[in-house]
């Protein structure tokens, strides 16, 4: 899992440069596509199916949201402007081990809505990720989200969570990044060590809701056409602690100020 998050926040890095105003979602998607391959890899996301859906299997080798797009955005023609967010998701399998990641990108100037959004969907995995030790309950990552998030007057979108990853994409356990009543009625599941998960949260300008484009069955846009800002790290809970299987070299650290 060190190899497969090593590698995946290493082609993070290798793409970095080129998510400038000029570049389509599908010329993002050929350098995930190539990069991967020339290292012996596997990009997880092209031909992955869900289950529980009659659509398509997804097309493309990572996910490219951009603006209202919440995830799973498909690599197109769409040239990124000035002034857009655009979060890129990317997956990898390393000798059968997956790592998962993802990071919001400001294209050139943007508004102060957007970097502020950006901004707290970061400083939100961040928040989660600190406020976890061994066995620490999965409640303990929705409750420093939703604080963050709701102080700020933003939002947190609840279909689309966090999961269990190692030789399987999605795995349990399920990582909610909203808190509800119901987390703390039930025996809370806990965080023991040696589990690898991710942190993903989602965060919106607006209202929370989400809505399903039924054209391509994969695209997940804001209901009220506000936008949405997420980035994501696979975490691994050590004995000592929680440790980031996917951290960039050069890409935002914790306390970074977009």
């Amino acid at each position: 899992m060190r190899l497969a998050g090593h590698f995946n926040a290493q082609l993070m890095d290798f793409i970095r440069p080129s998510i400038q105003p000029g570049i389509t979602t599908a010329a993002i998607d050929q350098l995930v596509e190539q990069y991967t391959l020339d290292h012996g890899h596997v990009p997880v996301c092209l031909g992955y199916a869900n289950p529980d859906s009659r659509y398509s299997p997804y097309p493309k080798h990572c996910c490219t949201s951009v603006n209202d797009v919440i995830c799973h955005g498909i690599p197109d023609d769409y040239v990124l402007c000035e002034g857009d967010i655009v979060n890129v998701d990317i997956t990898t399998s390393v000798q059968g081990w997956i790592g998962d990641q993802s990071e919001t990108f400001l294209i050139g100037d943007v508004s102060l809505v957007a970097k502020a959004v950006t901004q707290c969907a970061f400083d939100c995995l961040h928040l989660a990720i600190e406020a976890l030790a061994p066995k620490s309950p999965i409640s303990d990552i929705a409750s420093a989200i939703t604080r963050e998030a709701h102080d700020r007057e933003l939002s947190v979108v609840r279909e689309y969570v966090g999961h269990g990853v190692g030789r399987q994409f999605h795995q349990e356990p399920s990582i909610p990044h909203y808190e509800e009543r119901t987390m703390f009625q039930v025996p809370r599941k806990r965080l023991q060590p040696g589990i690898c998960f991710t942190i993903e949260p989602m965060i919106n300008t607006r209202r929370r809701h989400t809505m399903l484009d039924l054209t391509d069955g994969w695209t997940v846009r804001t209901k009220d056409g506000g936008l949405s800002a997420q980035f994501e790290h696979t975490i691994l809970m050590a004995e000592e602690g929680p440790e980031i299987l996917t951290l960039t070299k050069d890409g935002p650290q914790a306390g970074h100020q977009f």
